[in-house]
């Protein structure tokens, strides 16, 4: 016999399926949306659903956006000559979040999806002088690295990256906004 309803049980199953969260994390929250909170969880699964429905990917730089063009893309004042290439959507949020960076954003989900005219479009578009790349430091990254730089060489661009004040191996979601300030601010040439 079950201890608890099943509709308890998949909201507790559903909520282990969100990254970082194990099964009495899930149970504590399903516990609290279900009966401390009811109107925080109406309001949580109202914004899911917003989400869900209304977000979409930035037809510019891959970002996430409300309309077909993210409000990154559309503020003009952000036309400094600086294009920051990360891995993906989230880690704009995270640069964001250090308000050290105010060019513009590219996303590079592979090398396999990559569309080069894209991004050579973004580059003229733009006009863009500096490639920025805000990626976590890996062979992978590095390879992906040399080949835009040889693939873009003829641009007269000036290629950097990120300071290694982030760990080799860790996800750019998971260092703290100093490290990413520094780490903006102590780029070195390619």
């Amino acid at each position: 016999m079950k201890a608890y309803p099943e509709n308890f049980a998949k909201l507790v199953e559903s909520l282990e399926k969100i990254p970082s969260i194990g099964r009495k994390s899930a149970m504590r929250l399903a516990y609290f949306l279900a009966f401390e909170d009811k109107f925080s969880a109406l309001q949580v699964a109202h914004h899911i659903e917003s989400c869900v429905q209304e977000l979409r990917v930035c037809e510019e730089c891959g970002g996430i956006a409300n309309a077909s063009v993210c409000e990154i893309c559309k503020d003009t004042t952000r036309n400094n000559g600086e294009l920051c290439i990360v891995a993906n959507p989230r880690d704009i949020f995270l640069l964001e979040e250090s308000g050290e960076f105010l060019g513009k954003y590219f996303v590079l989900d592979s090398l396999e999806t990559l569309n080069l005219g894209k991004l050579e479009h973004c580059i003229s578009v733009n006009r863009i002088q500096e490639i920025i790349f805000a990626l976590s430091p890996s062979l992978g990254s590095d390879s992906i690295m040399l080949y835009l730089e040889d693939k873009l060489e003829n641009l007269g661009l000036r290629f950097t990256k990120i300071a290694q004040g982030v760990p080799t191996g860790v996800s750019l979601e998971n260092v703290d906004q100093l490290s990413i300030i520094r780490a903006l601010q102590s780029r070195v040439k390619i």
